[in-house]
């Protein structure tokens, strides 16, 4: 088989995500390509949680909508996810895991709970019971399931990664092939890689930047972002504070930038709507901001543990006023390590908020992929102006042609530095004056929008050079869109990925969709943001949008026959 498609299936408290992790992190180290996603009920134990795991030959982004192997911890799973099964899959399942379930056809009945118990003692390792009973089944050397358990289990001590491996060498015994090997047409990726969601790879690019002060509210699912972060604390020099509501994170964070820290908070949809006012705050002192929201669909808590890309138009417009911003919108791993050190970089050069929109999909989804450069990255801490550039008295809101003043850091310079939220003269001093308030509008929205405009991020494009049709997203969609675009080839179907949503990159896109006949904007969200978005800024009017905002991500299956029905209705 080139590619082997796995779903583990219990309840929340089961280990799901220690036995997803550790199982694809034993294909990566067998030198395959994986992806893999979780889909998780909002409760601490119980319900019907699940992850899929892609495994290639080639890199692959993105979820298949069937799978050749189900398993189940529970007996409750098993009527939800035969249907994910495709005609020659097998679900495995323990028949008698709380009750005393009828075997079917296409199942296959392995007693995990018992061999747990016979070979540790404790049920409470079926979880590596079942990752060597699924490495086996697909071919799998237990050397790559070794080295991977005793990763996992680490910081838990010798005898506890000495139970696992028993659990998983008795699993792994115990099971015959199944016939679901991959092929060996392609030989194993030799080079070292990482496997790692879009929440780690942000954090590494903060880190990468130089970020000093991090303070958040915990709100799935940007929380891994601060557990990870305080991990890393300690060693790297940062202060990370748990706030007591996103109000307080916001204006910690500026007043931590505002004293010349690179700052970063974090936050989901809801979150962020309490940040509006410091992102506002942030627009009229000119201080520099980094906030990430990670999507779940709304309104209000909605599915918290789910994915949408629905907050475009609230990030985008978010905060009160008219004062330029900048959206940046990851789509892979390396975007978002990368767009994270960008976005520290931006924000301190403009003096501005910078939004970095990722979502659930992304935040969550582990993926092997080439090791970080931080070199990419440039770190640096704010720095005084130049005497030179100082005027006496000083002027933090000095008028200037790119609309960027000189930056003075309280302490860091011998004046004395004024700021306001109210209008304000260059001095930073409160004032009434109809004059300086078009002066200091014209300063921190048109000349900075001007500015920022100059350096836009360009839309990434993918076989659109003799395309006809070009299927467009942001963010997270960029893997699922560009493999149906290669599938697709001979419909002749492009694509192009937007990095960078705000400023929108108008002149770029309208240069690269200049002969393309047909636009297919692909989203999470239900009313078309995007689509909307595009012909505000362009004029252009999509021919047609593909939605989906069931909370769940997008498969390659599903997309695929979207697409196909969409080209096959134009003839």
């Amino acid at each position: 088989m080139d590619e082997i498609n796995l779903r583990v299936c219990g309840q929340a408290g089961q280990g799901l995500q220690v036995l997803g992790t550790a199982l694809g992190r034993a294909y990566k180290n067998a030198g395959r390509h994986v992806f893999m996603i979780q889909d998780n009920m909002s409760r601490i134990r119980g319900g019907n949680n699940f992850f899929q795991l892609r495994v290639s030959q080639a890199p692959v982004s993105a979820p298949r909508q069937k799978a050749d192997i189900v398993a189940a911890l529970d007996l409750d799973s098993i009527d939800s996810h035969r249907k994910a099964l495709n005609e020659k899959g097998r679900l495995i399942l323990d028949a008698k895991a709380g009750g005393d379930a009828p075997v079917q056809e296409k199942e296959i009945n392995i007693p995990f709970y018992e061999i747990s118990k016979n070979a540790c003692g404790d049920k409470r390792f079926v979880n590596s019971v079942l990752l060597g009973i699924l490495a086996r089944m697909t071919g799998l050397l237990f050397e790559s399931v070794e080295s991977s358990l005793v990763k996992a289990f680490s910081s838990k001590g010798e005898s506890v990664i000495q139970k696992n491996l028993q659990a998983a060498r008795a699993g792994y015994d115990h099971t015959p092939g199944v016939g679901f090997s991959m092929s060996e047409s392609n030989p194993p990726v030799s080079q070292p890689r990482l496997l790692m969601n879009g929440n780690e790879a942000m954090v590494m690019g903060a880190m990468a930047a130089g970020c000093r002060f991090y303070t958040a509210y915990p709100m799935s699912p940007s929380t891994s972002i601060m557990t990870l972060l305080a991990r890393y604390a300690k060693p790297y020099g940062m202060i990370v504070e748990q706030a007591e509501d996103e109000i307080s994170a916001v204006n910690m964070a500026l007043g931590a930038s505002f004293a010349g820290a690179r700052s970063l908070t974090s936050t989901s949809g809801g979150g962020f709507c309490l940040m509006t006012e410091g992102v506002s705050l942030s627009g009229m002192t000119e201080t520099p901001l980094v906030i990430i929201n990670a999507q779940r669909p709304g309104p209000a808590t909605g599915f918290p543990t789910r994915t949408e890309q629905s907050d475009l138009d609230l990030v985008i417009h978010g905060g009160h006023g008219e004062f330029a911003k900048m959206v940046l919108a990851p789509g892979t791993i390396e975007e978002a390590f990368l767009l994270t050190g960008y976005a520290f970089q931006m924000a301190e050069k403009y003096q501005i908020p910078v939004i970095i929109l990722t979502d659930q999909y992304l935040a969550e989804s582990q993926i092997d992929t080439e090791p970080l450069d931080i070199n990419r990255i440039k770190a640096a801490h704010a720095q005084p102006p130049a005497e030179a550039d100082l005027v006496h008295p000083y002027k933090r809101y000095a008028l200037t042609e790119s609309g960027v003043s000189p930056r003075g850091i309280p302490s860091l310079i011998n004046e004395v530095v004024y700021a306001d939220s109210d209008e304000h003269t260059e001095e930073g001093h409160i004032t009434e004056s109809a004059d300086t308030r078009v002066r200091m509008v014209e300063k921190r929205y048109h000349k900075k929008t001007a500015s920022l405009l100059k350096e836009t991020m360009k839309p990434k494009s993918f076989q659109s050079h003799e395309a006809d049709t070009l299927l467009v997203g942001f963010g997270s969609t960029q893997g699922v869109i560009k493999e149906v675009c290669e599938r697709l080839q001979k419909l002749k179907i492009g694509c192009l990925h937007l990095p960078q949503v705000w400023p929108f990159p108008s002149q770029a896109f309208i240069e690269l969709t200049t002969n393309i006949k047909h636009l297919v904007v692909v989203e999470n969200n239900a009313t078309g943001q995007l689509r909307r978005l595009i012909r505000r800024e362009t004029g252009l009017e999509a021919d047609a949008s593909v939605l989906k905002f069931d909370g769940r991500p997008f498969s390659v299956d599903e997309l695929h026959a979207r697409v196909e029905e969409v080209i096959g209705s134009w003839k």
